[in-house]
């Protein structure tokens, strides 16, 4: 006999171990839904990508891109998962439950992934690409590439990339609060150019993002400025550097200090550095 969440999946779990493995978050047990998220995780970005690539034939690499990331990422996930009242079928701990984690975000994503990954192992590709089509749809049909944007850590990738520069590095500096109430902290550095910022948000993926668009309006405020070096495009700080002396000779701070330096030209990026990367989870748009 199925239950209600099998009927609103339109799958219905031959393996009940599996199901329930599925449902378990790890403040429940130690058989959690953690595996098995990592497992539907791929699942979904690859049942997503073929929707799309069949459903917007009008639509480049770019726009497909931008628009998997917008079905993919956390939010759209939970409002999935509330759409089917998943919050009401997972197994958790006292603790996530007086602290509301049935209605969070973050583990009512895992938990849908988590899904996904089980009907995978148990049915295959095709049974679980046509559970995430009918309960995408309505979000699918939502979408629009003209209108989805490209979240900030993207837009900086892409602008660092584009200028043959090394990608951002993002470390977290401070986690505060509770485990469901958590703030974190996280640098943004780009160290060719010598900039730092700094951003918040309850997750680390939020505050990253926080950083990089707090980045981005730093780097527009007038602070970096292309410089040509060998008909190779090199970005520095212009607030931080001291004028040369001798005309052709570009100055860095260290090179300001140190007098044998200051002769030389400040290094240039190797461009074969600049490698584009995948993110463990596919990028989730704001």
């Amino acid at each position: 006999m199925s239950t209600a969440l099998e009927t609103r999946l339109g799958y219905v779990f031959r393996d009940r171990t599996l199901f329930d493995r599925a449902l378990t978050h790890r403040s429940f047990g130690a058989d959690h839904n953690e595996r098995l998220e990592f497992l539907g995780d791929s699942v979904l970005n690859l049942s997503a990508a073929a929707l799309l690539y069949h459903q917007a034939a009008r639509q480049d690499e770019g726009q497909l891109s931008r628009l998997r990331a917008a079905l993919v990422r956390a939010e759209a996930l939970a409002e999935v998962a509330r759409a089917i009242d998943l919050g009401r079928f997972l197994r958790l701990g006292e603790g996530e439950l007086q602290s509301g984690g049935a209605k969070r975000e973050s583990i009512l994503a895992d938990a849908l992934e988590a899904l996904l990954g089980a009907i995978y192992l148990e049915a295959g590709f095709d049974a679980a690409q046509d559970v995430m089509r009918r309960l995408f749809a309505p979000l699918l049909e939502a979408l629009d590439a003209d209108v989805v944007r490209k979240d900030a850590k993207t837009q900086l990738q892409e602008f660092l990339q584009g200028q043959r520069l090394p990608l951002p590095t993002y470390t977290v500096l401070d986690v505060r609060g509770a485990a469901h109430q958590q703030q974190f902290k996280v640098e943004c550095a780009v160290p060719t150019l010598g900039l730092r910022v700094e951003g918040e948000g309850d997750s680390r993926r939020r505050a990253e993002q926080d950083a990089a668009a707090r980045m981005i309006e730093r780097m527009g405020r007038g602070g970096t400025q292309p410089v040509r070096g060998r008909n190779k495009p090199v970005f520095i700080d212009a607030r931080s550097l001291p004028v040369s002396k001798e005309p052709g000779v570009q100055t860095s701070p260290d090179q300001a200090s140190d007098p044998q330096a200051a002769q030389r030209p400040v290094q240039e990026h190797n461009p074969s550095s600049a490698k584009t990367r995948r993110a463990s989870r596919s990028p989730r748009l704001t």
